[in-house]
């Protein structure tokens, strides 16, 4: 998920540069299911750090892509 993230450059300021809302994000993800719920929990993460919003559509992909990943990490016993 780490890497997805700091791949991901949503305002523009470079690959790596949003680890600490990566680190964020990963912390959200563990605690959504909904991937709509998540993408705006992302959106509202990059808001506040960069005052700046993201479109929920772009939002919305990274959800459904970190949902996938935590999915088939995810181990039955």
């Amino acid at each position: 998920m780490m890497e997805l993230l700091l791949k991901w450059d949503p305002l523009h300021y470079g690959e790596g540069f949003y680890e600490t809302e990566a680190v964020d994000v990963i912390g959200a993800v563990h605690t959504h299911d909904n991937p709509g719920e998540l993408a705006e929990t992302i959106q509202k993460i990059y808001e506040f750090s960069f005052e700046q919003w993201i479109p929920l559509k772009e939002c919305q992909s990274m959800a459904n892509q970190l949902l996938i990943i935590k999915n088939q990490a995810s181990c039955d016993l």
